[in-house]
C-alpha cells in the first residue's frame, strides 16, 4: 500500500514465504499510518493458509527503523491522541505475538526505539554487522514503555535496562547478539540474505501446526499484553505532552536539520 507522504507497507507471497516490507523516507520511521498498515498486514497474513513463514524487512540498505515519527510526536495535543499514537506500536507488537506464523526479522541497518521493539517481537532475527541498536526514548523524556515488554522478553531485564537508561549510547550488533536480540550477525547483506532465505525455505517445508505450537510456547506468559501495552501507551501518551519532550524533540530536529 502506497501513501502520499512516500511511505508504504507491501507484501508478497511466494512458495509459502510471505515477505512484508515497510518504508518511510525518514530512515524508515514509523508514523501512525505505517503502524496501522503493518498491524493489519501481519494480522491478515497470519490467517493466510498459503503462508508458512514470514520475513519482516524494511526497504533500502541503511537504517532498519528510526522508530517513532518525530513530526507526529510534536503534533500530539492531548493524552488521548498520545495514547492512540503509541497504541500503534502496541498493535504491531501484539499482531506479531499472536500471528500463527513464525516471523524472521531482516535487520540490514541501525534500529532505534520502536525499531528495536519490532526486532524484539520477531521470532528469529538476522542482521548485518552495522545493525547497532539504541533505545533513545528517555533522552526525549518518554521512555521505552510500549516496546519495553518485548525487548525485556527477548533480551532479559538487565540488557533492557542498560538500553533504556543509557539512551544516547549505541550498542553493537555483536552486543545485541550476545544478549539474544539477534540470532545471527553477518558481515555482508548478501550473506545475511542467503541465511534468511535458507531458513525461510526450511521453515516453509516444516509443519505449520508444529511451528504454531512452538510459537505458542515461545510466547507463554504474554497473554495479558493487550491490556499491558495499552496501559504503557497511556504512560507514553501523557509524557509526550511535557515541555521537556517537546523541547528535546525540537532540539534534535534542529540538530539533524529536519
Amino acid at each position: 500500500m502506497q501513501h502520499a507522504e512516500g511511505g508504504y507497507v507491501r507484501h508478497e507471497v511466494e512458495h509459502g514465504i510471505a515477505t512484508i516490507e515497510f518504508f518511510h523516507p525518514s530512515s524508515n520511521a514509523l508514523p501512525a499510518i505505517i503502524l496501522s498498515d503493518l498491524a493489519r498486514t501481519i494480522n491478515d497474513i497470519g490467517i493466510d493458509n498459503r503462508v508458512k513463514v514470514i520475513i519482516l524487512k524494511s526497504a533500502g540498505e541503511k537504517a532498519f527503523c528510526a522508530g517513532a515519527s518525530f513530526d507526529e510526536l510534536t503534533a500530539i495535543n492531548t493524552e488521548a491522541e498520545g495514547k492512540t499514537f503509541f497504541s500503534g506500536f502496541a498493535n504491531v507488537i501484539n499482531a506479531m505475538r499472536k500471528c500463527h506464523k513464525l516471523i524472521i526479522g531482516r535487520v540490514q541497518g541501525k534500529a532505534v526505539g520502536g525499531g528495536v521493539g519490532l526486532v524484539s517481537a520477531c521470532d528469529y532475527a538476522i542482521s548485518v554487522d552495522g545493525a547497532s541498536v539504541k533505545l533513545s526514548e528517555l533522552a526525549v523524556g518518554i521512555g521505552p514503555f510500549v516496546v519495553g515488554p518485548a525487548v525485556e522478553r527477548k533480551m532479559g531485564r538487565s540488557a533492557f535496562s542498560q538500553l533504556a537508561i543509557d539512551a544516547a549510547e549505541w550498542r553493537s550488533a555483536e552486543w545485541a547478539k550476545r544478549h539474544g536480540l539477534y540470532a545471527e550477525v553477518h558481515s555482508t547483506i548478501d550473506s545475511m540474505d542467503d541465511a534468511i532465505n535458507a531458513l525461510a525455505d526450511r521453515l516453509a517445508h516444516s509443519s505449520p501446526d508444529a511451528m504454531w505450537e512452538l510459537k505458542r510456547i515461545f510466547w507463554q506468559g504474554t497473554e495479558h499484553w493487550d491490556t499491558l501495552l495499552a496501559e504503557r501507551a497511556s504512560i507514553s501518551g501523557r509524557l509526550v505532552l511535557s515541555d521537556f519532550t517537546r523541547n528535546a524533540i525540537s532540539a534534535f530536529k534542529a540538530k539533524a536539520g529536519r
